[in-house]
């Protein structure tokens, strides 16, 4: 059985060949429970060597693995979404306990997270290549795909889960092993999903654990034997890691930060698209890279609009995630402080402050990480509450006089994850998701992440890379295309010498 959650208090470590080890360095880190501030355990920090360790490991199970039969290898992922799907309910304690969002919050992270596990089972149509016989007299083609090798998944703080069920499920159904980076501040959901794939019958090695911080992450963007990485963190992140690791000729997606808009028609039904600006833009609080931090009101209804969402975020009960509530901490103080700053420079900018998340009072013990719904009106978009990601629960509002006007601010925004559209007008809808320059596009949908059988990831500074994240992109990642021409001569057939460039007969 996989241990329970008392079972991970004390030092969080590292899982390498099946095991819970300590590591070879002495650094460690404090993992917090956000909703108390308090210490809860701390987390190994993982050396140069640690990594080696970890990488050493999955390419030593690499080979068995990838010649593993793929009905073998689908009955491991059956076992593993089995398994999942019955101890949800522990592992949404453990992101609760470590990350701070709220139980119901952590049972849907999952729940997307089985999504791609669920893809990831029936996926080896995917794998299936072409076969064309008699391109040339006696020759037939066909293709192969083949898996990577060892992948590195590096993941952030504000999806433990599902982040990393976006990409392994997919890596080791391709016949890859991995070499899993959590984020340091909320390690062990890590832990518990490698217990689960041990439990759900994968082979020591094929996925492998390493904690910590930048010395592990460099480490694995070097690595000679480390063939592909994935990564989801902000854009300066994202840039480094696509840069070095690419240079160390390996392939890359680097899914970067965000600034996602959700436009509103002056057709609009505004009491849902007020609804979806409270749900998109302080769901996780506002800790998603996909939440909506910026309303632009199309002219004449901001004024009604914005009245509006602030009469629904002041319901929003704020407090320890465990206890009912419907918005939970920030992962760390810093960055709860970090945020607030934000709303202190807006203010001074010349923005209206209609609702001030730093004077809530939560439903918490202790000195938690809490910052409230905050909603600021008459942002323009020199500011830097505008400009900057800053991945918490502050809704800044922009009036925008045209439709025009609105989508030129979209597009002149450099991230490009998501967008949404509010309207009733289906040719104002139309002509918006295909003019607009952003990757994701939900039209009355205010957060538009695919479903698993699509692919994930933005355009320009919210994606480096060419492939998305699960789907179809994801198999082409997690795999290499090889083609195969084959010539069997006929018995007693000709044979000589013929030194021009081989030609279709």
């Amino acid at each position: 059985m996989v241990a329970p959650v008392t079972a991970l208090e004390g030092l969080v470590g590292h899982w390498v060949e099946g095991k819970h080890l300590p590591g070879s360095g002495e650094r460690r880190g404090d993992v917090y429970d956000p909703a108390t501030g308090e210490v809860r355990r701390q987390v190994a920090f993982a050396e140069e060597a640690d990594v080696d360790a970890a990488v050493a490991a999955a390419d030593a199970a690499r080979t068995a693995w990838r010649d593993t039969s793929l009905s073998r290898r689908t009955a491991v992922l059956f076992a593993f979404r089995e398994l999942l799907a019955t101890r949800r309910d522990e592992l949404a304690a453990i992101i609760t306990a470590e990350h701070g969002k709220v139980l119901d919050d952590a049972q849907g992270e999952i729940a997307r997270g089985l999504e791609v596990v669920e893809f990831a089972c029936g996926l080896g149509h995917l794998l299936k290549g072409e076969h064309a016989e008699g391109v040339s007299t006696g020759v037939d083609v066909h293709s192969l795909r083949q898996p990577v090798g060892v992948c590195a998944v590096i993941s952030p703080f504000n999806f433990p889960a599902m982040v990393p069920l976006w990409f392994v499920p997919v890596a080791i159904a391709c016949g890859n092993t991995v070499v899993l980076k959590p984020s340091e501040k909320d390690p062990s959901a890590s832990l518990f999903l490698a217990r689960l794939w041990q439990e759900a019958g994968l082979p020591d090695g094929v996925l492998n654990v390493v904690q910590g911080d930048r010395v592990a992450v460099d480490r694995l963007l070097a690595h000679p034997r480390v063939r592909s990485v994935s990564f989801v963190g902000s854009t300066p992140v994202a840039r480094h890691v696509y840069e070095t690791a690419t240079a160390a000729g390996k392939r890359v997606q680097a899914l970067g930060g965000a600034k996602n808009h959700m436009v509103v028609l002056p057709d609009a039904d505004l009491d849902l698209a007020a609804d979806a600006a409270v749900n998109a833009g302080f769901g996780s609080a506002g800790e998603r890279c996909m939440a909506v931090s910026v309303v632009v009101a199309v002219e004449p209804v901001a004024d009604d609009l914005v009245a509006r969402i602030a009469e629904r975020a002041r319901t929003i009960r704020v407090g320890d995630g465990r206890r009912s509530c419907e918005m939970g901490p920030l992962v760390t103080r810093e960055h709860r402080d970090r945020v607030a700053a934000y709303v202190a420079a807006g203010e001074a900018d010349g923005a209206k402050v209609v609702l001030d998340g730093r004077q809530v009072e939560p439903d918490a013990d202790g000195d938690g990480f809490f910052l409230g719904p905050t909603l600021l009106d008459g942002v323009r978009p020199e500011m830097s509450v505008y400009t900057d990601e800053i991945f918490g629960p502050v809704l800044s509002v922009v009036r925008a006089a045209t439709y025009q006007e609105a989508v030129d601010l979209v597009d002149a925004n450099p991230y490009g994850n998501g967008v949404a559209i509010f309207t009733n007008d289906g040719g104002a809808a139309r002509r918006f998701e295909h003019e607009v320059e952003v990757g994701m596009v939900g039209v009355n949908v205010p957060i538009p992440v695919p479903v698993a059988q699509f692919s994930f990831g933005g355009w320009k500074s919210s994606l480096f890379g060419d492939l998305h994240a699960y789907g179809p992109d994801g198999v082409r990642f997690f795999t290499r295309g090889k083609v195969v021409t084959t010539r069997w001569p006929e018995p007693g057939g000709a044979r000589g010498l013929d030194l021009g460039f081989p030609r279709s007969s």
